[in-house]
């Protein structure tokens, strides 16, 4: 059975470029990102996927219009945090063929998106092995532990770059465009018909090729805004603080550092 794992992001949702936006209160933009999600289900459908598992996973992760999705039995949704340490892409297991995001964003400390940010905003960066780590390279990590291969993005410009650094035949959409404290976009209908296309190409072409290899250790910096709160941090079993705001991590299982990103991130 082909089956398609979609994790759903907000901040970058085609014309999105305030906080304010990103709340629950904005039914606009949940609006779009529901749209956006759902031109990926049609086209998962439409290539042949027998189940799709949506996981909402902004902020309260019940963002998504359920009843905007389409109908078609083969999709379900994730709703609200489990509070496992797969947080995003909860619900992912070796059964997938495939995983593909959806709204994605620039990582913390980039200058990608005037909503850049890894995981939380109190954070000033996450790394992993000295690289600034986005969303998606976490998540795509994630899904790669459990041999998935995440074939789509969309969101950002600079968070569809760096997902092609990561994986060179993932198919990325761009559908907003950072500038100092403003983005730009094309029309939302016309994202949507962009993410469609885009969908389906990935999902009929061959997956595998988009499995990242993952590291064999994992050093994960997390810096943090306040020094009180990597005072705090500091006290995780096996971390270590590297300079006031600043803790670190290593081990040789993502899972393991996946467990330290739930709890100090």
């Amino acid at each position: 059975m082909k089956k398609l794992f979609i994790s759903a992001d907000i901040e970058g949702t085609c014309g999105i470029a305030r906080w304010r936006e990103t709340d629950l209160e904005d039914t606009y933009f949940r609006t779009q990102m529901t749209r956006e999600v759902d031109s990926v289900c049609r086209a998962a459908c439409g290539s042949g996927y027998e189940a799709v598992l949506i996981k909402d996973a902004h902020e309260t992760a019940c963002n998504i219009y359920p009843d905007q999705l389409t109908q078609d039995p083969a999709v379900r949704i994730l709703r609200n945090w489990t509070g496992d340490p797969l947080e995003m892409v909860s619900g992912i297991d070796r059964s997938f063929t495939a995983a593909a995001f959806t709204g994605y964003h620039s990582p913390a400390f980039s200058s990608g998106s005037p909503l850049a940010h890894t995981m939380s905003t109190s954070l000033q960066y996450i790394k992993i092995n000295g690289a600034l780590a986005s969303e998606f390279m976490i998540n795509a990590y994630s899904c790669a532990y459990f041999g998935v291969p995440t074939v789509l993005v969309t969101g950002d410009e600079h968070v569809c770059t760096l997902a092609k650094e990561l994986i060179p035949a993932i198919t990325a959409v761009p559908v907003c465009f950072g500038s100092g404290g403003g983005s730009s976009s094309p029309m939302p209908r016309v994202a949507c018909d962009m993410i469609y296309d885009a969908a389906l190409k990935a999902l009929s072409g061959d997956v595998s090729k988009c499995l990242p290899a993952l590291p064999a250790e994992f050093k994960v910096d997390i810096q943090y805004k306040k020094q009180e709160i990597a005072y705090k941090y500091k006290f995780f079993p096996g971390a270590t603080q590297q300079d006031p705001y600043t803790v670190s991590y290593s081990c040789t299982d993502w899972y393991d550092a996946l467990v330290f990103i739930l709890f100090c991130a």
